[in-house]
Formats: C-alpha cells, sequence, structure tokens
C-alpha cells in the first residue's frame, strides 16, 4: 500500500505494527484521526503518553496498576488466600471478565519454553515460591495455557512449592480448555467452568502418567 502522502504512509505503517491490525484497518484509523478536531486527536495521544510513562506494575502480583498495588490485590474483599497463576495479563483479564473468580492473582510473564530460550529464572517464579511461604495462602490454581509449555510450567512450579511446603493445595483447571487452547481467546462461560470444576494437580498429574 502505497500512499501520495508521507505522513501518512507512516502513520499506516505505524499502526500496523500492532497486533491484530493489518494495513487497511490500520488506514482506516489514520483516516479517522484525520477527520477529527485537534483536541481530540490530542486526548487520544495524551492518553497513550501517560500510560506509556505512568504505568505501573504490581508489587504482589505484577498486575497493571496506578500504585504499588492493584485494584485487585488491595480490595480487602477479595479473598487474599487463594492465588491464580497466570502467564501474562490477557490471561488475567479472561479470567477477570467471567466475574466467578474473587482471589488473587500471579502473573509469571510467561512460561518456560527451552525453545524460546525462556527459563525459570526468566519468570516470576521465585517470588511466587515465597508467596506460597509466607502462611497466607491456602490455595495455589494453575490456570496456565493448556500446551506442553503449560504443563511443563506448572509441573516445575508445584514441585519447588512442594519442596517447601508439602500441605500446600495445588489445583489445576478442569479441561473444559482445548489441548493447545489460550485463555484469552476461550469463552467467559468455559473459563467459569474450568474453574470452578478445578481439581488437585496431584489427581490431574496421575491420570496422565
Amino acid at each position: 500500500m502505497e500512499l501520495s502522502s508521507k505522513l501518512m504512509q507512516e502513520a499506516v505503517d505505524a499502526f500496523s505494527r500492532m497486533p491484530g491490525i493489518g494495513k487497511k484497518t490500520a488506514l482506516r484509523l489514520v483516516l479517522f484521526l484525520m477527520q477529527q478536531e485537534e483536541r481530540e486527536v490530542k486526548k487520544i495521544t495524551d492518553a497513550i503518553i501517560a500510560l506509556k510513562e505512568g504505568i505501573r506494575f504490581c508489587e504482589r502480583c505484577n498486575n497493571i496498576a496506578d500504585n504499588k498495588l492493584c485494584s485487585i490485590c488491595s480490595n480487602p474483599s477479595r479473598d487474599h488466600s487463594a492465588v491464580c497463576v497466570v502467564g501474562n495479563l490477557r490471561d488475567l483479564i479472561a479470567i477477570e471478565s467471567t466475574h466467578q473468580y474473587k482471589g488473587e492473582y500471579h502473573i509469571l510473564g510467561g512460561v518456560i519454553s527451552p525453545v524460546e530460550g525462556i527459563g525459570p529464572e526468566n519468570l516470576q517464579i521465585e517470588t511466587l515460591i515465597q508467596k506460597s511461604n509466607s502462611g497466607d495462602v491456602n490455595e495455589i490454581i494453575m490456570a496456565l495455557n493448556p500446551t506442553i509449555e503449560g504443563d511443563t510450567t506448572i509441573y516445575y512450579i508445584s514441585k519447588k512449592i512442594r519442596e517447601i511446603n508439602p500441605e500446600m493445595r495445588i489445583t489445576t483447571m478442569a479441561r473444559g480448555i482445548a489441548f493447545g487452547g489460550e485463555l484469552e481467546y476461550t469463552d467467559e462461560v468455559t473459563i467459569a467452568r474450568s474453574l470452578a470444576t478445578r481439581i488437585p494437580y496431584d489427581s490431574y498429574q496421575s491420570k496422565n502418567d
């Protein structure tokens, strides 16, 4: 797609680098912005800059936050004895959208993947282990994508936690989600059901040995 305006071309190229946005969608966005009044465009650009410069990460769970703790960890009505382990922010949002889970989260920042050069040391695993040994947590819920990498990560974390706290309750989501699927693309009803019918990890592991 070649445009007669270099400025427009650069704007389209910039938008098209965003996930899920192709050249045609990028062009529609650029044309939309061009039709807006300057103050409206400034609101958008100011919001993006403020997001980039001001966003923080929760000191407790690694969720996005405006302060030291995110709105979930700082909410006294949440069940702080349960921790749902997810791979990334998109998975947290997918589970929160069900409005069924009332505990805390812990974002790992990915999963163990030797092919991609991601080991346990590259993830927020050590902080999770420390959290599980704090005495405040009664259950660790593994909600990683049902993939080989996800299962490997669950196995590694469960083993490490049990070495320190053999009595910790570790559960995993029921397999209503197809193997190889991703939480963020799974419907809310399926996610809610998988959480509600979660099973002890030891039971899941014995079935798959």
